[in-house]
């Protein structure tokens, strides 16, 4: 990126430096699992004039997805990159026109950038009735999500409820709400499931797609790897409670007190793909289970909106209890039985699978009476 080049967007940005802004594009690329020296690919692309736009589609939705990244907290603004850099072309909700003036607009870069331009889809499609339940310019959004794909070079279903119908496809879901991956079949959709997701892991898959011109690895449920390959619940600061089967019985209990796991009052790490215990929304330093509030899964297809909030989650479905990658540092008494040395050795050594199983079970049944509920 030429020095030149950076001050015709300079302002766009708030007025951030240069080597701020390529520092922030290599974290990003860092998050990507990417080298930090694709910092200024990334850099060069989202500067370049040329850019594919994004056209951003809402369907069923509470328009969460869009109000998560315009509330950063620190770097320059996301809405900046996204409305400046990223060249979001439509998204009804921030639109600055209305009516004819904002669907002209964007079907004239619709054409204009066919094969190119980036779709990104928030909110359930309903496909019940033909799609009446949700109609946008008074057609069914069913129909202009199909329209519109049909010309995109990348489709990217961001939050819970494009990725896989979310809360709206939840129990008794009159409208027939499904994701986008179901209702564009045969189309390569990547999901960044959450409710709503990270900013960062969003910002990333566009970046990677405009700067290397193709999408980043994805999972078998489309979710970019860089950001859902792992269980929330293998670099929780709370495992160690879990191996050692220490874990808050209550709200407001000794072990609630004093950060001890919170499996038994539901939290769906365990079974949850998320980024959120390494990456925090918004560099605000915090996320739900440090704050002693259980994960309920909310990026996770039948687990988030599906299984009751305190329930605990099923952990014999699959091979899930792993070694822990990274001992938590855990800074008050831990009191008598497994210590926070041992746990963390137990979790570095790959037979520590089975050891944990056999203590969690053991623990977690101490009360055999107890309501699973």
């Amino acid at each position: 990126m030429q020095h030149n080049d950076f001050e015709k967007v300079k302002e766009s940005l708030g007025g951030i430096s240069r080597r701020d802004f390529i520092k922030f594009c290599s974290v990003v690329a860092a998050g990507m699992s990417l080298p930090l020296s694709a910092g200024k690919d990334i850099a060069n692309a989202v500067t370049n004039p040329n850019r594919p736009p994004v056209i951003w589609l809402s369907g069923q939705g509470c328009t969460g997805c869009t109000e998560s990244l315009l509330r950063p907290s620190t770097h320059f603004t996301l809405e900046s990159l996204l409305l400046n850099l990223i060249s979001l072309e439509y998204n009804e909700t921030l639109n600055a026109g209305a009516g004819h003036q904002a669907e002209n607009h964007k079907k004239k870069m619709v054409d204009k950038y066919t094969g190119k331009f980036v779709l990104v889809v928030e909110g359930a499609v309903p496909t019940k009735d033909g799609g009446i339940y949700c109609q946008i310019a008074g057609r069914p959004f069913q129909e202009i999500l199909k329209e519109t794909a049909e010309k995109a070079g990348a489709i990217i279903a961001i939050g819970s409820c494009a990725s896989w119908g979310g809360l709206v496809k939840s129990d008794p879901n009159p409208t027939g709400a499904k994701g986008a991956p179901e209702v564009l079949k045969g189309k390569t959709v990547v999901t960044v499931p959450g409710c709503p997701p990270n900013p960062y892991n969003f910002l990333s898959t566009v970046a990677h797609y405009i700067t290397y011109n193709k999408l980043p690895a994805i999972d078998q449920k489309g979710r970019p790897k860089f950001a859902y390959r792992r269980l929330i619940h293998e670099d929780c600061p709370r495992r160690p409670h879990f191996d050692a089967g220490r874990f808050a019985e209550s709200f407001g209990d000794e072990g609630h007190q004093k950060g001890y796991c919170l499996y038994k009052l539901g939290c769906k790490g365990p079974v949850t793909y998320n980024n959120c215990s390494l990456k925090h929304f918004n560099d605000v330093g915090t996320w739900p289970v440090n704050t002693g509030a259980p994960c309920f899964g909310c990026s996770e297809e039948d687990v988030g909106f599906d299984i009751p909030k305190f329930r605990e989650a099923d952990l014999t479905k699959e091979s899930i209890i792993t070694p822990s990658a990274t001992p938590a540092g855990i800074h008050y008494d831990q009191g008598s039985g497994f210590s926070a040395g041992a746990a963390a050795l137990a979790g570095a050594a790959v037979g520590a699978a089975a050891g944990a199983g056999a203590v969690t079970v053991k623990h977690m049944k101490s009360n055999p009476n107890e309501d699973d509920e």
